[in-house]
């Protein structure tokens, strides 16, 4: 029996910290990926993206919002009496089609990376997870469809605690652990996990890689 853990609610300080966090990161990922200047790698690590799935919504929430901004300018320029409000409904539709572009430049520039001390696991800006060799029991290819939309879920099954790191309510890696090991999770904590399970749009080539690191790692199965 699969039993869901519900995290513990959060402060209204902690969730105005979290969201200026992510908010700072956010604009920092778009001025890198306008730039073109993507996060400097290890020697070693090989990227992985996983933004494959989502990449079609993204784009027709980017290309909404760019529709919008002059259906809504037009709008309340026409039915609002007061002209600050075309300012400020201008302000938050280009505000959010940064938001969005900046989304989708955060997922481009934060890819997982193999390298040849460990795994990382990433998405956005906002996790980033390193496992050492050392730890990985087996890494193996498996679709998974989850029931919930949250970017982290996390369940206990049985004695095991497992943690899924999805994109679009999918993964396709699992990382079987060779002992708990404890990470910083969003709303969640800090906790042990016995496995974590993530979305690579590419999971064979990201298993092929790991089975090329140096002799003296543990084996991925």
């Amino acid at each position: 029996m699969t039993e869901t853990k519900t995290p513990t609610r959060p402060s209204v300080g902690q969730l105005l910290r979290r969201a200026a966090v992510t908010e700072a990161a956010m604009w920092r990922s778009l001025y890198l990926w306008a730039r073109r200047r993507p996060l400097p790698l290890a020697p070693g690590d090989e990227p992985f993206g996983y933004l494959g799935v989502v990449k079609p919504i993204l784009g027709i929430f980017i290309g909404l919002s760019v529709v919008e901004i002059p259906i809504f300018d037009l709008i309340v320029t026409h039915v609002v009496p007061w002209r600050p409000a075309r300012w400020i409904v201008l302000g938050l539709g280009v505000w959010g089609l940064l938001w969005m572009i900046g989304l989708y430049a955060s997922m481009t520039i934060h890819p997982h990376l193999v390298g040849d001390r460990g795994l990382r696991v990433r998405l956005s800006s906002g996790i980033d997870i390193w496992i050492p060799w050392t730890d990985v029991e087996a890494l193996r290819k498996r679709y998974r469809s989850l029931p919930s939309s949250r970017s982290v879920q996390v369940e206990q099954e049985g004695d095991r605690r497992v943690v899924s790191i999805s994109v679009g309510s999918q993964t396709s890696v699992d990382v079987l652990l060779r002992r708990p090991l404890t990470v910083d999770l969003p709303k969640a904590g800090s906790a042990p996990v016995d496995e974590l399970r993530l979305y690579a749009d590419d999971p064979d080539g990201l298993l092929r890689s790991a089975r090329g690191t140096p002799v003296g790692h543990p084996a991925r199965r």
